[in-house]
């Protein structure tokens, strides 16, 4: 009977630790990120020079370097799933990914489903229109008396320019009537490239990306909006924001981040 007990209690040794190990899963844990091997990163990865795909069809860009560095601090091994914009924060608040970083701001909606962490770059929402335009500025949307003019303009999908334009005129938008949504900022400059629509209102470096590789496009010298981009985390998942917010201080302090905003955009 003492065999019996003896290897019944070896037996349940064996299966509670195998039940630990299962229980560790491919992303972190809400309660010590280093248990676990992997930080999964989602993006979106066609937003240059933030995130992209370069010609070997490896991730490369600003987010996807620093990310690289936070899993390397945290001692982990860091995962890029590239996924819709709309996406990301669904999926990091339902422990789908451990974090998203796609040159994503901070906003009051955002914050209702998730944390943020501090900031570690500035955005500036721009407006691409075609040569000659009669659009000169963002007041150009609008009427004499206020009122929106017969205009269509193209957004990412979910992204700060569909968030902001997409409002009332009160707020600062035009409303949704006028804003035409697509599923990457490449397929609305595409769309302005055919005159589908009239002007595009997408971040200033990957605008400049899009003009550049498309003739007859120009950006607006008056930027629509500034902004800052953060790392999005679940809001239960304390200790990993704590750990993200620690290596970002790390990072800025000895000016890896500047150098390697500096490596993708210059002064």
């Amino acid at each position: 009977m003492k065999k019996i007990i003896k290897i019944s209690a070896v037996i349940l040794a064996l299966v509670m630790a195998l039940g630990s190990l299962c229980a560790c899963g491919n992303g972190t844990s809400t309660e010590n990120p280093s248990k676990t091997e992997k930080l999964v990163m989602a993006t979106n990865a066609s937003f240059p020079p933030y995130e992209y795909v370069d010609d070997s069809g490896a991730f490369a860009g600003i987010d996807v370097e620093i990310a690289g560095l936070i899993a390397e601090k945290l001692g982990l091994t860091l995962e890029i799933q590239d996924v819709e914009f709309g996406s990301i924060i669904g999926g990091v608040q339902a422990g789908k990914f451990d974090i998203g970083m796609a040159g994503m701001t901070v906003t009051d909606e955002r914050l209702q489903s998730v944390n943020f962490s501090t900031s570690y770059a500035t955005g500036i929402q721009s407006i691409i229109v075609p040569e000659g335009s009669e659009i000169k500025s963002f007041d150009d949307f609008f009427n004499a008396d206020g009122t929106v003019k017969n205009i269509k303009v193209g957004v990412q999908q979910d992204t700060t320019g569909d968030i902001y334009l997409s409002d009332t005129v009160d707020n600062g938008g035009v409303g949704s009537d006028h804003v035409i949504q697509y599923k990457t900022g490449n397929d609305a400059v595409q769309a302005l490239v055919t005159g589908k629509i009239d002007a595009v209102v997408i971040d200033n470096e990957p605008a400049k990306s899009y003009v550049a590789s498309n003739e007859g496009l120009v950006i607006l010298d008056t930027a629509y909006t500034e902004e800052n981009y953060a790392i999005c985390v679940a809001k239960e998942n304390t200790d990993l924001l704590e750990s993200i917010n620690d290596a970002l201080a790390q990072l800025t302090a000895d000016g890896t981040i500047d150098a390697i905003i500096e490596k993708y955009i210059g002064a």
